[in-house]
Order: C-alpha cells, then structure tokens, then sequence
C-alpha cells in the first residue's frame, strides 16, 4: 500500500506552494527545480490539480499556479484522491460489496472488515491532516542552531 509517484509529487508541490507567498505565482521550471520532479510530469499534476479546484492559474509574464485556498483548508485526503482515486486497501474492503472479494463469501468476510477498518482509519487521517500541518511540522523538524 503505497502512494503513486503522481499522487507523491502533487503532496511535494502543494506543500511548497503553500510554503511560498499566497499572492505569487510559482512557475512549473521553478517547482520542478526546487522538488526535483520531471517539468513534463508536473505540468500534468498541476493542471490536474486545477481542474479538480485545488489551484489556480495566472498567465502571461510572472504567471504560474497558486493555491486555490489557504492551506489550512487543504486535506491531504483530498490531493491523494485527486491523484490516485480513494484508498482501497481490499475489493471486499467497500461497504456493501461483500462476495466481490476472492474468498467468495456472500457475507462480509472477517478480512474485508478489517481492511474496511483500515481504509477508514486511513481516510480519517489524511482528511484530518492539512498542508498546513505539514508545513508546520516541517518547521518543527528544521535543526535550530544555539550560538
């Protein structure tokens, strides 16, 4: 259970984004740059970003994209399934889907309820997180230097 490359390089540059001043445009060279991610490859997240409303474009000189809200109002549930869809960690793990699994069983198998359990705990935590959180534990991590 791992995140795609896509979903992880949309996380990276909405963090960044959202690190920089909220009324400046960040162009795509400079985001590929500063988190080292293909410029062809970006282009395609952010504008899928766009289009699912996380971001907004400016064009023209000093264009690029900008944060659709402030990332306090960003979940990382919500670029994770713009990226990769929702998190389902089993076929039998959706409610009302019992029999659809390998197993057969026409009732919900014990599996299926227990990765259901883990594909809520999963959704729960991702849509309780904000980039804003990120940022902040970032700067929590960031090595303080005593003189």
């Amino acid at each position: 259970m791992r995140l795609s490359k896509k979903a992880e390089y949309a996380l990276r540059a909405m963090v960044a984004m959202g690190r920089r001043d909220q009324r400046r445009p960040v162009a795509i060279h400079e985001l590929a740059e500063s988190e080292r991610v293909p410029v062809k490859f970006l282009e395609q997240i952010l504008l899928e970003l766009k289009n699912g409303g996380l971001l907004q474009s400016k064009r023209g000189v000093g264009g690029g994209y900008l944060l659709n809200r402030p990332p306090a109002t960003i979940s990382l549930r919500e670029i994770v399934e713009l990226m990769d869809g929702p998190f389902v960690p089993m076929a039998c793990a959706l409610p009302g889907t019992p029999g659809r699994c390998g197993c057969g069983q026409q009732k919900p198998c014990g599996l299926g309820a227990v990765f259901g359990e883990l594909q809520e705990q999963v959704q729960r935590f991702l849509g309780g997180r904000t980039l804003a959180d990120v940022i902040e534990r970032e700067a929590s991590l960031a090595p303080t230097f005593e003189i």
